[in-house]
């Protein structure tokens, strides 16, 4: 452990005090599209709900709401895959590692078209409420390790929660980035009791859980918010590169109203020179090539 305070994780260092971050050749700014597949249960209540139980009275199993998000898997889903495979992209999966069992079909498609993948639990719990972290972390690894034949690299939590121990655990299993720490536009080094994590700029509001679970905005929120995040980004890139994430749900952004601004937004990017797409791995081995 290393001490109570998380700000002894990550030492604080602002972004004009560090050593200018480059991309080869002519690349400018970094684009990580993370797609993220959980597995409700239904004999559980809800993550999040879009209908409150009616007269006040909570539901279970709650169908509506479970349903909400099972359309995303059935459908939305294989749209966000058809919207990356037709622009080059791959994404980082971000998955339950029951997920694998649950929806094969749509793990499969992912590794089949060259996603990523990394760690979102073993179920959509929060770390807080889990019985053994470690159990849980070893499984999920495992589960993926199953369908992919590799251990993943990177680790998400179930809306991005952490103990005093999640992070050691992490790395203690091999975990080498997690994007939990929602605090810079750059890759920064995280320290554990058995070396450094890095985490990578996970979006918190480039997010669409929070425009449209959340704070319920437009279905077009996702590219009004997105165009003026990357062209900020891209214009300080120039001095020192910068990562564009996005965090994609397929009961979301997947549905009919909402994907293509999605793709509306992915075109946007794409469009400007020097946008260099990345999965989180991709990342990591980047900036491990910077001189730090």
């Amino acid at each position: 452990m290393v001490g109570n305070s998380i700000r002894a994780r990550v030492p604080y260092v602002p972004i004009h005090k560090r050593k200018s971050l480059h991309l080869p050749g002519n690349g400018k700014i970094i684009l990580w599209v993370i797609v993220n597949i959980e597995n409700w249960r239904p004999e559980e209540p809800m993550p999040r709900v879009v209908l409150p139980p009616p007269m006040g009275q909570p539901m279970l199993p709650d169908v509506p709401n479970w349903a909400w998000h099972e359309y995303g898997m059935r459908v939305g889903f294989w749209r966000y895959l058809e919207a990356l495979k037709s622009r080059s992209l791959k994404a980082t999966l971000a998955l339950n590692g029951s997920a694998c069992q649950i929806y094969p079909e749509a793990c499969q498609a992912a590794h089949d078209a060259g996603w990523e993948f990394i760690g979102h639990g073993y179920v959509q719990m929060p770390m807080h409420k889990v019985d053994d972290e470690r159990e849980v972390i070893d499984k999920t690894i495992n589960a993926i390790r199953d369908l992919t034949g590799k251990s993943p690299r990177g680790w998400e939590s179930p809306g991005l929660t952490e103990t005093d121990q999640t992070i050691d655990l992490l790395a203690e299993a091999g975990i080498e980035y997690v994007a939990n720490w929602v605090l810079d536009d750059q890759p920064v080094h995280v320290n554990t009791a058995t070396g450094n994590m890095t985490a990578l700029p996970y979006p918190v509001e480039i997010n669409d859980v929070v425009m449209s679970a959340v704070q319920m905005q437009p279905s077009d929120e996702i590219w009004r918010r997105g165009r003026d995040q990357f062209d900020r980004l891209y214009q300080e890139s120039t001095d020192s590169v910068r990562v564009m994430s996005i965090s994609l749900h397929p009961f979301l952004t997947g549905v009919p109203h909402r994907i293509k601004y999605l793709e509306q937004l992915l075109d946007y990017i794409l469009d400007h020179e020097g946008v260099v797409p990345m999965t989180g791995e991709d990342i990591l081995e980047w900036y491990k090539t910077q001189d730090l």
